[in-house]
């Protein structure tokens, strides 16, 4: 159960920490992230609170050059591999989440999981993870080709929407030629299953 005198708290100081912390823009887009996470959680009748927290911490680090974040990243106990060296930005959720949590910013595992996380997807990302990752995806100032249908489908369907924005995740990566994580590919074929009927598993070509 959430201790919500405690969490208001808690997300008073992470919205004045984004405040301090990030250029105009950038707090921008997260305090849209935060409104839509909360729109999301209330359709699906979670608890927007810890979402709410989650969405207020994920881009703290997302305005830092890519030795600090990889220095960072060491520091936190976290070896980088192969795409976030080649992309350190992929680190600043990771980051994010190791300083929310040694300045007691966030001590709520799932809330950590969904900072942590909130770029490139989990296969076990839980359910504050899930709202995070689609509502940074999603937010209104992202005007990319079918961000409308997906918007929609993530009112309706986390799982479908988990599966369609990985999907489409991926599809930018490769067209721009980008370093592909390999955990979205795994979170790609976890949601798989989850958003469709029937068995799913190799076909033949």
């Amino acid at each position: 159960m959430v201790d919500e005198p405690s969490i208001q708290r808690a997300i008073r100081a992470a919205q004045a920490k984004a405040a301090a912390t990030l250029s105009p823009g950038r707090y921008r887009h997260v305090a849209r992230v935060v409104e839509m996470a909360r729109q999301l959680a209330r359709s699906h009748g979670m608890d927007p609170l810890p979402v709410e927290l989650a969405a207020w911490l994920h881009d703290l680090a997302r305005e830092r050059d890519g030795a600090t974040l990889l220095a960072q990243a060491r520091q936190a106990g976290w070896e980088p591999d192969a795409a976030e060296r080649a992309d350190p930005i992929l680190l600043h959720g990771p980051v994010a989440a190791w300083e929310a949590a040694r300045e007691g910013l966030a001590d709520d595992p799932q809330v950590l999981e969904a900072v942590r996380w909130h770029t490139t997807a989990h296969p076990g990302l839980g359910p504050v993870g899930c709202l995070l990752f689609l509502a940074d995806k999603l937010e209104p100032g992202r005007t990319y080709p079918g961000v409308e249908d997906l918007r929609r489908l993530a009112f309706e369907d986390l799982d479908a929407a988990m599966a369609a924005v990985l999907d489409d995740l991926i599809r930018y990566c490769l067209d721009r030629r980008l370093w592909l994580p390999a955990v979205t590919v795994a979170a790609r074929n976890a949601w798989l299953p989850r958003s469709r009927p029937g068995p799913a598993g190799p076909v033949d070509p």
